[in-house]
């Protein structure tokens, strides 16, 4: 696909204000695959493991397969939708074209609103090992920063993005080899117990999915991504799978050196495997590594929600100011600033753990839809496998989480559910 081709569906047609207000195409396959390990590798491998841990004992091992599986699903049906709908906003544009107007509604509601809630606990986590004692104005300082990178251009943001990538990598290999090498690794330990049972591992699998959460950051770049039909497809799987390793790699480690109880209680569980196994001088190489994932993430996901943003408000589901697109940086600047504005007051008020709760919840619902989507894309029983997979994965473990996290994620939804249905009774009369 070039970029004049406006027979795609889904696409502006030429002339539209839409089409006029499109962004550059300027990511190749590399720095796809770099912004997706960004919002992975970020999301939570330096904080999950613990109450995975908690809630299903060495089982984790388990939920990691589990969330694996189900985010190979979702990758495979944003990946397919995205070659179709090569445009802005991801299952915002999906479930619009394929299930109705409603459920595209839906889908954006639940990722901007989720994402939002994990850019704050992002920004948190940046504050949280950056500078404890004022964690809530380190945040603030990084959402601020992050949203300047990002209003400069896409193409800078995957250039940092690269850096932070290569700085988290370096760590997590660190972690891994030395708790591998270590005499305290031990691999009685990677046993797989299920101490809290088929529930507890299904709850530490929605856990860890909030790890994983980050590959449909590709799909929301749609329209900046060169030769979508090819691009977008080798990517998202790409990221996923190096992700997986890379998780199930330092799983293994850390397990090996903690055991699932010790793992369980840890704070910080990567910092407490290496000093565990005899290398506390790593321990402030890892909080720094940390702090660099978390930013990595942060600065992803405000590009995504940002995206998402400028797609609704293009179908003025949202303020249609959000829709304008900088004339010479060539993104969504006003859409942006808002979520950075968002963001900024959530990371100066709330709490990180009621954040990621909510989050997970509304980002297995945004999968649901995605699954759902790529459902009707084909009638044939092989291809409609992986959506059912998924859509059933996703509904599962969004209500195996905390019952707090389900309570308030699906009253929000609901929120959101009736401005739709006022907004559209109002626009009937």
């Amino acid at each position: 696909m070039t970029q004049s081709d406006s027979s795609q569906p889904g696409s502006p047609q030429p002339g539209s204000p839409q089409h006029q207000a499109e962004l550059r195409r300027t990511l190749g396959v590399g720095d796809a695959v770099v912004i997706g390990l960004g919002s992975m590798l970020g999301a939570g491998i330096f904080a999950a493991l613990g109450p995975a841990a908690r809630a299903a004992g060495s089982g984790l091992l388990l939920g990691l397969g589990i969330a694996a599986i189900v985010a190979y699903c979702n990758a495979t049906a944003s990946a397919r939708l995205a070659a179709r709908y090569p445009a802005s906003g991801g299952t915002y544009v999906y479930g619009r074209e394929r299930l109705g107007e409603f459920w595209g509604y839906l889908a954006g509601w639940s990722f901007v609103v989720g994402k939002t809630s994990s850019c704050a606990a992002m920004a948190l986590t940046v504050g949280a090992y950056v500078w404890p004692g004022q964690a809530h104005a380190v945040a603030v300082g990084a959402v601020v920063a992050l949203t300047a990178v990002n209003y400069g251009g896409v193409q800078k943001s995957a250039w940092l993005t690269r850096a932070i990538v290569a700085v988290v990598l370096a760590v997590l290999a660190s972690v891994v080899v030395v708790c591998l090498t270590s005499g305290t690794a031990e691999a009685e330990r990677l046993d797989v117990g299920v101490s809290g049972g088929a529930g507890g591992v299904l709850q530490a699998a929605g856990l860890l999915f909030f790890a994983f959460a980050g590959y449909a950051r590709i799909a929301t770049l749609g329209e900046e991504v060169r030769d979508p039909v090819r691009t977008i497809p080798r990517a998202i799987p790409l990221a996923l799978g190096i992700t997986l390793v890379v998780y199930a790699a330092v799983a293994v480690a850390v397990l090996s050196v903690l055991g699932s109880g010790g793992l369980g209680q840890a704070t910080a569980p990567l910092a407490d495997s290496v000093r565990a196994a005899g290398a506390p001088g790593l321990v402030p190489v890892v909080r720094v590594g940390a702090a660099v994932a978390a930013l990595g993430s942060l600065l992803a996901l405000i590009l995504g929600v940002s995206r998402t943003t400028l797609a609704m408000a293009r179908d003025r589901h949202l303020p249609g100011a959000l829709a304008a697109v900088h004339p010479r940086f060539q993104v969504p600047h006003r859409a942006e600033l808002a979520v950075g504005a968002v963001v900024a007051v959530l990371a100066a008020t709330v709490d990180v753990r009621g954040a990621i709760g909510f989050s997970s919840f509304g980002v297995l619902v945004y999968y649901a839809i995605a699954n759902a989507s790529a459902w009707t894309l084909s009638s044939t029983v092989v291809s409609r496998v992986a959506p059912v997979v998924g859509t059933v994965g996703c509904v599962t473990l969004a209500f195996a989480l905390p019952g707090l996290s389900v309570v308030v994620g699906a009253g929000v939804l609901g929120v959101g559910a009736a401005a739709y249905g006022v907004r559209r009774w109002v626009a009937s009369r």
